[in-house]
């Protein structure tokens, strides 16, 4: 079951109720990124208490660990892991891309050795869509042909009609599966850089048909300026009565750029992964809590967010529980970062609903950018 319904707009900025079969979702949003069914540091229940609505969940991964005939005897990925609310699984396309020269990819499928064993494997769209229906995640999307940028302008062509080839293999794999009816499939458009490339594409999918579609073939070598521009033209390319999804960015100034787009839903490492190496994210900056003058300072990471590490830990204790390697630093530094892009998107919808986005974009860029001292 999906469906999705528009509260406000300023400008192309939107506000949306996105209702799936394990709950509903309010757009702008972020979903944090839990890859081998855990998002790493933090517990469900947590994520629950800071108002994580949707998660992301890794195909590629769960596949090869425990393997989707596990986690679809326990429940599906909702029970495995104890998360009753939405979960979005990716394709496993990133991941066979990020193997670079190990893998073949031809009009079957993707070629690959298994990281973990080395054994020969090969992921077709029909595998991708299989996996995801034992999986049992709410949103699916479809598997795509992922170039790095910059390519050539055949290497571009080639990547966009295998992706749209690919795409009407799985809405058909889709189409076969018992939950079809419950379980969401999106189309991801591609096309590097292009605008004519991304109008293409965008049109493609929307003939075949989908429940949404996704941005992707981004932030994989191509500067700010040229990425900002390729969402900017792709977003309205998409129809206005679907959600609509950026894949794998970014930085906040990338979500809010992309909400002021018209984009929905995003996902990123970025939070839980620089948490992870004590880069912390506040309202006046970054903040790299290993630096030496944290080390006896009293005061909170970030005086205006409401996060338990916030409100109970200074500065200095954070600085000695990362310099002494301690589990505590990367659990309350993830905790911290995700309230921090949680907190971002709840900002954007509320500003979308009160018309004055564009100034909330402003004041926050503005603000973030402040303490530039902060980001080494």
């Amino acid at each position: 079951m999906i469906a999705f319904s528009l509260d406000a707009q300023d400008g192309a900025a939107r506000a949306g109720v996105l209702t799936l079969d394990h709950g509903v979702v309010h757009t702008p949003t972020f979903m944090p990124v839990g890859t081998q069914g855990t998002v790493k540091g933090m517990t469900p229940e947590e994520l629950r208490e800071i108002g994580v609505e949707m998660l992301l969940g890794n195909t590629y991964h769960l596949h090869l660990r425990p393997g989707e005939t596990i986690i679809e005897k326990l429940g599906g990925l909702h029970g495995f892991m104890h998360w009753e609310r939405p979960i979005l699984t990716d394709s496993g396309g990133y991941q066979v891309f990020s193997l670079g020269d190990n893998v073949k990819v031809t009009e079957d499928g993707a070629a690959f050795r298994n990281h973990l064993d080395g054994s020969a494997m090969l992921l077709r769209p029909e595998d991708a869509v299989a996996i995801q229906h034992a999986l049992g995640s709410d949103i699916m999307m479809c598997l795509d042909h992922l170039v790095p940028l910059p390519a050539t302008d055949q290497a571009l062509t080639e990547a966009l009609a295998r992706t749209t080839r690919w795409a009407a293999r799985s809405r058909q794999a889709w189409l076969t599966r018992r939950r079809a009816d419950e379980q969401a499939l999106f189309g991801i458009v591609q096309g590097g850089t292009r605008p004519d490339l991304r109008e293409r594409s965008a049109a493609a999918l929307r003939e075949i048909g989908f429940d949404g579609y996704a941005i992707g073939g981004l932030s994989v070598g191509e500067d700010a300026s040229a990425m900002y521009d390729t969402i900017a033209a792709t977003a309205p390319l998409l129809p206005a009565g679907q959600p609509r999804y950026l894949m794998g960015m970014g930085e906040p100034a990338d979500l809010l750029t992309a909400v002021a787009a018209g984009v929905d839903l995003f996902d990123c490492v970025l939070p839980t992964r620089n948490a992870r190496t004590g880069t912390l994210y506040t309202r006046r900056g970054k903040v790299s809590i290993k630096q030496a003058r944290h080390k006896d300072d009293p005061a909170p990471l970030d005086e205006t967010c409401p996060c338990p590490t916030c409100r109970h830990y200074s500065r200095a204790y954070l600085n000695h529980l990362y310099r002494a390697g301690e589990i505590l630093a990367m659990r309350l530094n993830t905790y911290h970062n995700l309230q921090f892009y949680l907190d971002l998107m709840r900002g954007a919808r509320r500003a979308i609903v009160e018309r004055r986005f564009a100034a909330y974009r402003r004041e926050t860029l503005d603000s973030f950018a402040g303490d530039r001292q902060a980001e080494a």
